[in-house]
């Protein structure tokens, strides 16, 4: 039995990929601006798997690869991903030289940051984007210490490729703070192209691509809308939504009213009814907080969460519905958006996507068919290479 088909068999609760909608919607926001796309995989692609998701945007024309963290750019190198790769996020210096030679591309931040790189050789030097705080206040140089980060990376030999900032606000349909952002920006590149005149200049992310076009600028990072998720209701071009989590119930029992569901008896059935066990809980990313919050579907219905969602299982009450053993179960995807479920625990569905547990596999799918499972616990069977 090859690795697929182990990981299928076994699956309690799987998250299907569809690489046909990824690619969709790489295309569609390449299209939107005359820039280059840099397809954001940080966080193991948003929970959807880096490695399966850089190639498939590649694939559909992205140009650049955006990870938060030095360990996520390894990673995708380790695979053989060669594409033009930046870290985002900050890189400690002790992984400066390792990310150098595996040609990724870092964020500086400050005078320390280019210090940090100017003191390897200069065949081990990671090419540098300086990061601007232009009103996000989270990290980055402010106007005010940026013509001491340019100078230092003059005098230092260190080669800019890029200024960078953030929008705080690109979500907003108020785009005053977006405006003064931009303008705060369009100073800052000008300060680091008086000494460096190639240096890319980036601030878009989804929000800003869609939201803002003159934004695009030479480089756009979208992320969460790659994976078909807008990243605001007004936001939404057209996006193909990539991920839906499935499960099956496991077991199904008729029950009195006034029976008590669940972890410390917080719900009681208010009349005869059947409580359907699926095994998803908070271990699989599924948020406590949809204990009595949140509803799932099984056979095109929906159901709501029966108590408290515990570690691996959660409760539904589905009434007199014919549930039965194995039927399958719509966690979210499709008839039951990402952004509802999430909306329902208090949260958005960046983190909603970004949870979800390791040990529930990812099936790709191409022309709606699965193509290859990765599952950190198939025995004897590697993770499957996504072909095609």
């Amino acid at each position: 039995m090859n690795a697929d088909a182990v990981a299928l068999a076994r699956a309690r609760t799987w998250a299907t990929v569809d690489l046909d909608a990824l690619e969709h919607n790489v295309r569609l926001l390449a299209a939107r601006a005359p820039a280059a796309l840099m397809a954001v995989v940080k966080a193991d692609a948003y929970g959807h798997g880096a490695v399966a998701v850089a190639r498939a945007a590649l694939a559909a024309g992205a140009v650049w690869l955006g990870v938060a963290a030095p360990e996520e750019a390894l990673e995708l190198r380790a695979a053989g991903v060669d594409a033009r790769l930046l870290i985002l996020g900050s890189t400690a210096p002790a992984w400066l030289e390792r990310v150098g030679a595996a040609g990724c591309e870092v964020t500086a931040s400050g005078v320390a940051d280019i210090a940090a790189v100017g003191r390897l050789g200069p065949r081990a030097r990671p090419r540098v984007h300086i990061e601007v705080d232009t009103g996000m206040t989270r990290g980055g140089a402010t106007l005010a210490q940026l013509p001491d980060v340019v100078v230092a990376a003059a005098r230092a030999g260190v080669a800019v490729a890029g200024v960078s900032t953030h929008l705080a606000c690109a979500d907003d349909q108020d785009s005053a703070a977006t405006r003064a952002q931009l303008a705060r920006f369009a100073e800052a590149v000008r300060v680091v192209r008086a000494r460096f005149p190639s240096a890319l200049a980036h601030a878009a992310a989804s929000a800003g691509l869609v939201g803002f076009p003159d934004a695009a600028l030479d480089l756009v990072r979208p992320g969460i809308a790659l994976y078909g998720v807008p990243p605001a209701p007004h936001l939404d071009p057209g996006l193909r939504p990539v991920m839906a989590v499935r499960s099956r119930v496991v077991r199904v029992l008729r029950v009195p009213a006034g029976t008590p569901v669940s972890y410390g008896a917080t719900y009681r059935a208010a009349t005869a009814t059947t409580i359907a066990t699926v095994p998803v809980g908070y271990a699989d990313g599924y948020p406590r907080q949809l204990s009595g919050q949140g509803v799932m579907m099984v056979g095109g219905r929906r159901h709501p969460v029966a108590g408290r969602v515990c570690m691996d299982y959660t409760m539904l009450d589905v009434g007199d519905a014919a549930v039965h053993e194995g039927d399958e179960v719509l966690v979210f995807g499709e008839e039951l958006p990402a952004v509802e479920v999430a909306a329902a625990a208090g949260t958005i569905a960046y983190e909603l996507l970004c949870r979800l547990g390791r040990r529930v596999p990812r099936v790709y799918l191409r022309g709606g068919r699965p193509v290859a499972v990765a599952a950190a616990w198939v025995e004897q069977s590697p993770p499957v290479e996504v072909r095609g």
